[in-house]
């Protein structure tokens, strides 16, 4: 799918990402997750700002997505939450930032989004700083094999109708990222994962 097409998805989906903020879906994950953030973050498509109700006070926001139609939304939600913010209009792929820029980067599902997420999960590696703290809420293929089954069988459709890859082994491309896994837990049949990491500098 062509990014202009992703794109018009997306914007086409801002006000459904609007309504699920404010009845805060994936409250209890969101917010496990998100209070852990500190300093200057960067939150990569932030969609219609779905976190912003659980950062903690003071942070330093800088919130990218590539749908102005979404952009538009998480400046409102930043306004209703009284967050400071940067905001980016850009794809992660042409986004650049100095090495070690942030002490918190966040990304809650969206790297099923990406044609390759390993190279987001390296720019995630390069953009943090070396004792901040990388924090993901993202979706793959269950662990119950009945379950999986049927994401790989609906996965074309999320693909067309969503942009969405259904079907992917999160937990596996994490493990060959060069993050380090300080903490991972499982919900949702092992199809929802919320990760703790660090980037290790050394790999």
């Amino acid at each position: 799918m062509s990014q202009d097409k992703l794109i018009r998805k997306f914007d086409k989906q801002a006000s459904i990402y609007e309504a699920r903020r404010r009845q805060r879906t994936e409250r209890e994950w969101r917010e496990k997750l998100i209070r852990n953030a500190k300093g200057r973050v960067l939150e990569v498509a932030v969609g219609a700002g779905a976190n912003f109700h659980y950062y903690p006070k003071g942070v330093d926001l800088t919130a990218v997505d590539f749908s102005p139609e979404m952009l538009n939304k998480a400046k409102t939600a930043a306004a209703e939450y009284g967050i400071r913010a940067e905001f980016i209009l850009s794809d992660i792929e042409s986004l650049s930032f100095p090495d070690e820029s942030f002490d918190t980067v966040v990304s809650t599902l969206s790297l099923c989004g990406y044609e390759d997420p390993s190279i987001v999960l390296e720019a995630f590696q390069r953009w943090c700083k070396r004792d901040g703290q990388i924090l993901l809420m993202e979706h793959g293929i269950s662990s119950n094999p009945l379950i999986g089954g049927i994401q790989t069988l609906v996965n074309p459709l999320f693909k067309k109708v969503i942009g969405c890859h259904f079907n992917r082994d999160m937990v596996k491309i994490l493990q060959q990222s060069k993050l380090k896994i300080e903490k991972i837990e499982h919900y949702m049949l092992g199809a929802v994962h919320l990760v703790w990491a660090t980037p290790d500098k050394h790999n």
